[in-house]
């Protein structure tokens, strides 16, 4: 059973937004749902109800009749609020009028003072560039597309061209204009906006010659947006270009309009991380990323005006789109744009504390990377206004909740995903609810999330008695609004269909695998496509890098299975390991790790194997590609190796002396 890291604030729960949604719901249906699991049951089994509350008490800017709230209980084909109309952007913005000279966004850099942005400084910055983007053709359902930093004119760019019914789609600067392209293209953007340089570690490079590689390859493109200077990049005669100051200017006395377009209408096109083939293109829908999020932020992460939120992100990653919507909840977006140990390694928790951020998003690669840096942030900033901490991206493991307890403060540390399928998050944090160990504390309001078992007859550890709960497949059984509207290009929905539905019929089929315990709480184990099945055993790999966290001399590991045909059962298991500065793979080490993993896991669990190598396959947003190695341990082609951020380290892979079968 896990520890209890922190009870809830029960003073500041009982005036959370939560709290007063649950008596809402309870004033409407006359039921008790003062349990959490009542509450949720409620949610998912009177789905419409729930999804029909939320918008009502949500305070979201919209018109229309919520009637029907959606078409049918089919998750694949089920429309929600398909009579409602809204403006994304006119939401985010509504507070501007009751206080426009609150703070809104803070943007930092590596150096530098920030660029604040108040309310109503924000709106009258995106009502000029949406004026000017207007004028120059952009009209809704057209793609703008960007090559951007995680700065303010990237977000006031962004706001203005969904104002307008367009569509965005971003990257981060880290991406080669040949991987851009693969996803920009598709797409016959209308618009790119760019930034023309990058600065990182305290130097600048220079994105003109990429920028100038899009605008010629995008056949579509019909005006390029400098998102910081204006400079010659060779664009082609059809192209109109400019700075998006100048763009800005041109329009001084602009009004801020928000047209309102349907509930369903596109808002966002994410990537896929591309790990199995070409970056898929998911669009998302205005309402449902709304809904959605007000229900993430304003609800089970408690953001309030007075807060101050930082997420680390990218403009390449899903939650750079998330944090934009905590602009829903009047809280102050704190960005920031550069390295994380630059220019001291404790650099992100400085910024936290210079800027009074009260709620910080981060990763278990990022806590990971300040255990091993030996920073101790509560030492070495103030972290007075700290209140809590969210990580995703990854699974955090029960030893980094014991460091931040340890290390930064003691305060709740919420454990949440989804992804970028969903853009959000199927597990969350609860104002009302304790941080166990290792857990998130909850599964959120309207999803359906269940753990589909193995099945029948499949044995193994990753089945526990169900006194302790259930470990499966990820699949959420109820429609919600925040399922993608499409692919792109995918007319007849084939390609979503088989990206989420085909494989367990009628419910959304997430790809990763979850542990739902008694209590409510839930694990995320890691993608499905990493689990393991040697010897007839299902294997998660979460289990083994639970047990090697108490190892110092191994900071990053991956399992993985390696065709055999001389071993029993065709295969056999195998552990990369990356190691510490000055630690060595030797005898002694090998045999702990083996014992470690046989007393306080299985048998099964105890690699073949176990060889050291430089680094684990990572892509260009950071997540480790389990595909990706398992082909080059398996000497098979390793697809799309374009979405790999440093694919050298499969050479070493499939080199590796200790990897060679014994028919080699």
């Amino acid at each position: 059973m896990s520890t209890m890291m922190f009870a809830a604030d029960m003073e500041r729960a009982e005036t959370s937004a939560m709290r007063a949604f649950r008596r809402v719901c309870e004033a409407a249906t006359g039921l008790k749902l003062d349990d959490y699991q009542v509450f949720h049951d409620f949610s998912v089994g009177s789905f419409r109800e729930f999804w029909d509350l939320l918008l009502q008490s949500s305070g979201l800017l919209y018109e229309g009749s919520r009637d029907p709230v959606c078409t049918s209980e089919d998750m694949e084909h089920g429309v929600f609020f398909p009579d409602v109309r809204l403006n994304y952007v006119e939401n985010l913005l509504r507070h501007a009028d009751a206080d426009p000279d609150r703070v809104a966004v803070r943007a930092c850099t590596e150096s530098g003072e920030p660029v604040v942005l108040t309310r109503g400084e924000l709106r009258t910055r995106v009502a000029r560039l949406a004026s000017a983007l207007r004028r120059r053709g952009v009209v809704p359902g057209d793609r703008v597309v960007a090559l951007a930093r995680n700065t303010a004119d990237t977000t006031v760019a962004c706001l203005a061209a969904l104002s307008l019914g367009a569509i965005w789609s971003s990257v981060g600067t880290d991406l080669e204009a040949e991987l851009v392209l693969a996803r920009f293209k598709p797409l016959r953007p209308k618009v790119l906006m760019a930034h023309t340089q990058f600065p990182y570690q305290g130097r600048t490079t220079s994105l003109v010659e990429r920028v100038g590689t899009l605008t010629a390859g995008l056949q579509s493109l019909e005006l390029l947006v400098s998102l910081d200077q204006d400079l010659d990049v060779g664009v082609p005669g059809q192209v109109s270009h400019g700075a998006i100051a100048d763009l800005e200017s041109e329009e001084p006395e602009a009004r801020f309009e928000a047209p309102r377009f349907p509930f369903n209408h596109p808002l966002f096109i994410l990537f896929s991380s591309g790990t199995t083939g070409a970056p898929k293109c998911i669009i998302h829908g205005a309402g449902g990323t709304l809904l959605e999020h007000d229900k993430e932020l304003r609800l089970h992460t408690d953001l309030r005006q007075e807060d101050r939120l930082f997420v680390h992100t990218s403009a390449g990653w899903m939650m750079w789109n998330w944090q934009l919507s905590a602009l829903l909840t009047g809280a102050e977006l704190v960005l920031y744009d550069g390295a994380v140990s630059y220019p001291e390694a404790d650099a992100l928790w400085k910024l936290i504390g210079r800027e009074g951020v009260t709620a910080f998003c981060t990763s278990p690669a990022y806590l990971h990377y300040c255990r091993d840096s030996g920073v101790v942030p509560k030492e070495q900033a103030d972290l007075s206004s700290l209140r809590l901490m969210l990580s995703t991206g990854a699974v955090l493991f029960d030893a980094q909740y014991d460091w931040v307890a340890e290390n930064v403060k003691p305060l709740a540390l919420h454990s949440i995903s989804g992804g970028t399928d969903i853009l959000g998050c199927f597990v969350m944090g609860h104002p009302e609810l304790p941080v166990y160990r290792g857990e998130s504390p909850c599964v959120g309001l309207g999803f359906d999330v269940r753990a589909l078992p193995p099945p029948p007859g499949t044995t193994g550890t990753m089945v526990p008695p169900p006194s302790e709960g259930l470990v499966g497949d990820l699949i959420c059984a109820t429609p919600f609004p925040s399922r993608p509207i499409g692919f792109f290009e995918d007319a007849d929905g084939t390609k979503l269909h088989d990206a989420y539905f085909a494989e367990h019929r009628g419910v959304w089929t997430h790809g990763d695998r979850i542990e739902l315990t008694v209590r409510g709480t839930a694990r995320i184990l890691g993608r499905t496509d990493g689990v393991l099945n040697v010897l007839g055993l299902r294997i998660g790999p979460a289990e083994i890098y639970h047990v090697l966290q108490e190892f110092p001399e191994i900071t990053a590991a991956m399992a993985l299975e390696q065709q055999a045909p001389r071993e029993p059962g065709g295969s056999r298991m195998i552990l990369l390991v990356v190691l510490a500065k000055g630690a060595v793979l030797d005898r002694a080490l090998t045999l702990r790790v083996k014992k470690a993993l046989r007393s306080k896991a299985s048998l099964a669990h105890v690699p073949a194997v176990i060889a050291s190598v430089s680094a684990l396959a990572v892509t260009r947003n950071g997540k480790e590609s389990v595909a990706a190695a398992r082909a080059a341990l398996n000497g098979h082609p390793v697809r799309n190796l374009g979405a790999l951020r440093n694919p050298e380290c499969l050479d070493e892979i499939r080199n590796h002396p200790a990897l060679r079968l014994a028919s080699d």
